[in-house]
């Protein structure tokens, strides 16, 4: 073997002996490939803000407005940031120290505001918690910058950035903690893989409390644009796409099986849902349209969210079908039946898509191959969970969106004046305009 040969030998021995001694210690250490995932995952989630879903939304609305929306997007996600930092993380996913007695089902409390407490040698599973804080801090990013498409062309700038801050102390960290930081729906058992319930029923509910309270667009019903720009709605979309594999396979806290199913239903589903909802206005109108198959893939990636650990691919093919029928007709329903004017149907895809996709769960995770099941829990006492989930989350999205709108609205107002929004939110509201 040689003299190098058995100096290598000792050397992979001594390596190997330091990982067992540490592994018998209990000390925690950071596993280098979940770590990089993760690293990737957190990039790609910001990724579907900035700039995804900012172009997605951008391009359907008019011309005169599009800097407006991409500003909302830009300065929550900054916003978002800042109040993740100071607060947010820890009413999430504090251990609750602090709390009255009992409150920790209900908030982390603040013990790791500033993240207080919080290493480089701190772990939250395999990964450093503060990569775990990044993670998260990208989904409340994303989750009300979603609500920006109920109310794009008519909305006050102040007035958004007000709802933001406080929406998210009040609705989305609490939330996230209900079911991902410990709290009393994860005691019940409630399955939420990616964000069905923390992200797209809190976004979508939310949003149709704001529409209620703001009021339709003056051309709503009678005067209606097409989306100025198909190809930003095409690219922006495809971003989204791109970034929820990071969105639901990051979900798994690792480079793992879990990671690699979850990134293969979800395409799946959006695929499918993609082809669906395709279908269905080539049926209705004669034409299959470039909004209509993006609007299809967000449909199809925000229902299996919720389900994305827990099915398999003929799983995810059910649900990408469900979800373009289910969301298409929930679009009918809010802006032609009941006149509610949310303008790029954020209740009726993602909140209709997330609690759809919550509630499924049951009666497809053992389908086909590669699904995971339910585990010993049966399909009624696992959908009695999923039920009590959606419920819960529903009515404490809708009551505090309707309290916080309601002090923003007295604090200043809600919408613009009629010349600001005949004239376009651009050039009135910041004074710069996309097509000079």
């Amino acid at each position: 073997m040689g003299r190098f040969g058995l100096a290598l030998r000792y050397a992979v021995r001594a390596v190997l002996a330091c990982g067992v001694i540490t592994a018998f210690s209990g000390a925690a250490y950071a596993d280098t490939g979940d770590t990089a995932w993760i690293l990737t995952s957190t990039a790609l989630v910001l990724f579907m803000t900035l700039p995804g879903l900012a172009l997605f939304y951008g391009g359907l609305v008019r011309s005169i407005n599009v800097l407006s929306v991409l500003m909302h997007c830009f300065a929550i996600a900054c916003l978002m940031s800042v109040i993740w930092l100071v607060v947010g993380y820890s009413i999430a996913f504090g251990d609750g120290n602090g709390a009255a007695d009992g409150a920790g089902q209900w908030w982390g409390g603040l013990s790791r505001a500033m993240l207080s407490g919080v290493t480089g040698e701190s772990m939250t599973g395999t990964i450093p918690e503060p990569l775990f804080f990044m993670f998260q801090m990208t989904f409340a990013i994303i989750t009300p910058a979603l609500i920006v498409g109920s109310f794009v062309e008519r909305v006050r700038f102040d007035a958004v950035l007000k709802f933001s801050a406080i929406w998210i102390l009040v609705v989305y960290a609490p939330v996230c903690h209900w079911v991902w930081g410990g709290g009393w729906l994860a005691d019940m058992g409630v399955r939420d893989f990616a964000g069905g319930l923390v992200v797209h029923a809190t976004a979508g509910i939310s949003s149709l409390v704001f529409v209620a309270m703001l009021g339709k667009r003056k051309s709503f019903g009678h005067d209606m644009h097409p989306p100025h720009a198909p190809v930003l709605v095409m690219i922006g979309s495809s971003m989204l796409w791109v970034g929820w594999f990071g969105f639901n396979a990051g979900s798994a806290l690792g480079a793992n099986g879990g990671a690699a199913q979850a990134m293969l239903v979800t395409h799946i589903s959006a695929a499918t849902a993609s082809l669906v909802w395709m279908m269905i206005e080539w049926i209705q109108f004669r034409k299959p349209t470039l909004v209509g198959i993006c609007t299809g893939m967000v449909a199809g990636l925000a229902t299996i969210t919720p389900a994305a650990g827990s099915v398999g691919p003929a799983g995810a093919l059910i649900i990408g079908f469900l979800a373009a029928i289910i969301c298409y007709y929930a679009v009918v329903l809010i802006r032609n039946r009941l006149k509610f004017d949310d303008s790029l149907d954020v209740f009726a895809v993602h909140g209709v898509g997330g609690i759809l996709g919550t509630l499924i769960i049951p009666f497809v995770a053992a389908l086909g191959p590669l699904a995971p099941g339910l585990g010993e829990d049966s399909v009624m006492s696992a959908f009695m969970a999923q039920a009590t989930g959606v419920v819960a989350v529903c009515l404490w999205s809708a009551i505090a969106s309707f309290a916080i709108l309601f002090v923003v609205k007295l604090t200043g107002g809600l919408r613009v004046d009629e010349q600001t929004e005949d004239q376009g939110l651009d050039t009135n509201t910041h004074g710069e305009s996309a097509y000079p």
